[in-house]
């Protein structure tokens, strides 16, 4: 086999053929080199007579390829479910609110109005806004306890006073029942919509809560509607964990004229740029506040889209650490595979010089032993993906978040690997290439 000079292609394409009529065609299929079989063979059997050796240099890059893989399926799987979250509240929606200044050095001009959003003038930012968009006035109360009959919530429960766009613009799906009407706000009716969590707690199970009355701090409330489960996360104690009341009742008996509001839009079309939509609310409520050009915001305008971008930078951020830091750990594993590679061309001197003697090239010494640096790397690489991935969705599970294949970062990890076996192995590759028939076949 070793006496063609010449290096195999890893891929040969055969001919040959005599039809029936005794035509000779020719027929081309491609089959695996008889040369990389070899290769691959001896490269197998190395590392299995070498096994404490090659176990060791396979776990370093198997090391390697776990952090990497790992940490990053773990931020993929964060950043999923933080994106999810994000979606959850709407990505595109903005809310605006009081705003607080520390200290007289953040002030850039005159401050004409207090820091609270009154009710008018939210309402009136409401009139206003001619941009399709759910807008919703909204206002909330901490620790509140709901009792039914015996059966009452811990003092956790969030109070919200809200209209009608309010469970669109939190992108709220009702389970049962409806939403408030206009009747309601307009008389500040005594009905309320609950999280689950809350029905949960003052209904028994068999129990029916629509048409059911409720107490809050003595004031008796009819359920008109079951908000849907949306998990934690929303509020102080979640949606699940909150009861609405139509805020015309609310202003009645739990806010009062110190009380700020807070406007919350949810546009209906989605664009690729919200600027416009932003600096067309800044620039109504402006004048609702009654600002002149020298006057500064005395209101805040809080973007998911912004919050939403900040997240994504930071999960960016720790991705190339963790990238970093599987990086350097993978240039660990290379220098002790070349070391290894090094050791193994030193012990195999002889055997090296048996096969230049009996016709081998130095191409073809030196592609045995790059396989056989690749196919070490290649296996700590599989071994590395598999850990990796289990390592970095059991963090993912551990914090709730969702399942994910990184097929991108498992790709790469092929790719950094064969790299690695690569460099590893052609300084040794071509050290053992460079020997000399005569002079290996006298070493011992």
């Amino acid at each position: 086999m070793y006496a063609n000079k010449r290096l195999f292609p890893i891929f040969t394409k055969v001919k040959i053929f005599k039809d029936m009529a005794g035509k000779i065609s020719v027929k081309r299929f491609w089959r695996i080199s008889p040369l990389v079989r070899e290769n691959l063979r001896v490269a197998l059997r190395s590392i299995k007579n070498n096994r404490l050796r090659s176990v060791l240099t396979i776990l370093i890059v198997a090391i390697g390829i776990t952090s990497l893989v790992g940490i990053l399926t773990a931020t993929d799987s964060l950043k999923s479910q933080v994106n999810s979250s994000f979606e959850k509240l709407g990505a595109s929606s903005f809310t605006i609110k009081e705003q607080y200044f520390e200290g007289s050095s953040n002030k850039t001009g005159r401050i004409r109005n207090n820091s609270n959003i009154t009710y008018f003038q939210a309402e009136e930012f409401k009139k206003q806004y001619n941009i399709p968009a759910f807008v919703s006035v909204y206002n909330a109360v901490w620790a509140k306890t709901v009792k039914n009959g015996s059966l009452s919530t811990s003092p956790r429960v969030t109070l919200y006073g809200a209209d009608e766009n309010y469970l669109p613009f939190a992108n709220i799906q009702l389970a049962e029942g409806r939403n408030f009407s206009q009747q309601d706000l307009k008389s500040g009716a005594f009905v309320c919509m609950l999280g689950s969590g809350v029905v949960s707690s003052v209904f028994k199970a068999e129990e029916k809560a629509i048409g059911q009355s409720i107490d809050v701090d003595g004031i008796k409330y009819r359920v008109i509607g079951l908000m849907a489960s949306k998990g934690q996360g929303f509020g102080t104690g979640g949606a699940d964990q909150s009861v609405i009341i139509p805020i015309t009742n609310a202003r009645s008996y739990f806010f009062n004229d110190e009380s700020s509001y807070e406007i919350g839009v949810q546009p209906r079309i989605a664009m690729k740029d919200m600027s416009p939509v932003y600096d067309k609310a800044e620039q109504i409520f402006r004048g609702v506040r009654r600002l002149s050009p020298i006057d500064q915001d005395d209101f805040a305008i809080d973007r998911n889209e912004s919050m939403m971008k900040e997240s994504s930078k930071t999960m960016g951020t720790i991705t190339i650490i963790a990238a970093v830091i599987g990086l350097i750990t993978l240039l660990g594993a290379a220098v002790g595979l070349m070391n290894i590679m090094l050791v193994s061309v030193k012990e195999r001197t002889a055997e090296i010089g048996v096969r230049k003697a009996i016709g081998a090239s130095s191409k073809m010494i030196r592609q045995q032993f790059l396989f056989e640096s690749i196919v070490i790397a290649q296996i700590g690489c599989l071994l590395g993906i598999v850990l990796g991935v289990a390592a970095g969705n059991g963090v993912a599970v551990l914090m709730k978040a969702s399942f994910v294949m990184p097929w991108l970062w498992m790709f790469l990890a092929i790719v950094v690997c064969l790299i690695v076996g690569v460099s590893s192995g052609y300084l040794p590759a071509k050290r053992a290439a460079a020997l000399d028939p005569i002079e290996a076949l006298r070493y011992e």
